[in-house]
């Protein structure tokens, strides 16, 4: 008996600490490095242009893209290989493309990235394609990175000689894994010296202010501070290498993200509608209704009397009926919660379309509580 008396004192002392330890810890914590991006380490867009060959009749029809057998010509006097001016290929094997990467942060010479190609011109597929040699250039013209080989594309398409065709995702872009060679670095400011900034994903002061209580916490008051709402500035090491292991220990620290705002998103072209958890709405009473018009084309035959000279003929006959349902009426009290909003439109029926509608009239008429934001 004694020793079942003691479990249950050590199961309820148990429980009374994970009760406890879940008090002190904040709900809903998250990483800072999933809250915040550094200042100036980022990555950098790149772009080029090239000649994909190899393709099975598949590429451009130079007839109507002249600037795919340029470049074939450019890229063969290159190899002292020059074209009479009065011959004019015919390529069938060849297309011109754009070749686009991302240049990750701190990327150094020789490493790889991808690169994804896409033809410009009038090519059917690239598939089976060989990109040749292209230079990738950065914003300010100078090249950062060379890229070649293999294109992978993920869609087919298939063509029959009387004109139908099948075709499964798109066919005339693809990616080269590893196919781009970086050839310049950029510099970042990271090495520097100086302040860090750490720029907020989602501006907010209540995240900003905690997220430099948080660095000061752990590290000594008046080692971060909250610039605004978007960035927190940060006293670091002037050592790189000291740099890098203080900035990870930063970014492993949790911090409670402040409440989003009141927001109603709404997509016009898709009529998908997102409310978030805080909207509220004021006192107000909603009609909702639709008029429905129904015209039905019954045509009737005209017989001509017997022994007449008459012809049989087709009379129109057109119908035309209106009616008006879902006459529904809901009312909103004061301080309505999100669940209450979609708990009465889902009684009535509303369809995606009929919600923005209902929105916009609430946003209107001064009783929705939310920012009403149309993508």
């Amino acid at each position: 008996m004694n020793a079942v008396a003691s479990r249950l004192r050590a199961i309820v002392r148990t429980a009374v600490a994970v009760l406890a330890l879940g008090a002190i810890l904040p709900a809903h914590a998250d990483r800072i490095r999933d809250l915040v991006q550094v200042g100036g380490v980022r990555s950098n867009q790149l772009v080029g242009y090239g000649l994909v060959v190899g393709l099975d009749g598949s590429g451009d029809q130079t007839s109507q893209a002249p600037f795919t057998t340029q470049s074939l010509e450019n890229m063969l006097q290159q190899f002292g290989v020059n074209v009479p001016a009065n011959v004019r290929p015919q390529l069938k094997n060849a297309a011109a493309v754009t070749i686009t990467a991302e240049l990750p942060p701190f990327a150094k010479p020789g490493q790889r990235i991808d690169v994804t190609v896409a033809s410009i011109g009038n090519a059917k597929s690239i598939r089976g394609g060989e990109l040749l040699m292209s230079p990738l250039k950065g914003a300010d013209g100078q090249i950062y990175a060379i890229a070649q080989g293999s294109v992978v594309v993920g869609g087919v398409s298939a063509q029959g000689r009387s004109g139908s065709s099948v075709q499964v995702n798109i066919s005339a872009s693809g990616r080269i894994p590893g196919g781009g060679s970086i050839e310049r670095s950029v510099a970042t400011s990271f090495d520097k010296g100086g302040d860090i900034m750490l720029n907020l994903n989602t501006a907010d002061f209540t995240t900003a202010a905690r997220i430099a209580e948080a660095v000061n916490r752990n590290f000594g008051s008046g080692t971060a501070n909250a610039v605004d709402s978007a960035s927190v500035a940060v006293r670091a090491p002037m050592d790189p290498s000291q740099r890098v292991s203080w900035l990870s220990t930063i970014q492993a620290l949790e911090v409670t993200p402040g409440d989003a705002p009141a927001r109603v998103i709404v997509n016009s072209r898709t009529g998908t509608v997102v409310i978030g958890s805080d909207v509220k709405v004021g006192a107000a009473a909603v009609a909702h209704g639709s008029i429905q018009v129904t015209i039905s084309e019954q045509p009737q035959v005209s017989q001509p009397g017997a022994f007449s000279r008459g012809q049989t003929a087709v009379v129109p006959s057109s119908q035309v009926a209106v009616s008006e349902d879902g006459g529904h009426m809901f009312k909103f009290g004061p301080g309505t919660s999100l669940d209450a909003i979609v708990r009465a439109v889902n009684q009535v029926g509303a369809s995606p379309s009929d919600l923005i509608s209902i929105l916009q009239a609430l946003k209107e008429s001064g009783a929705l509580r939310a920012e009403l934001v149309v993508i």
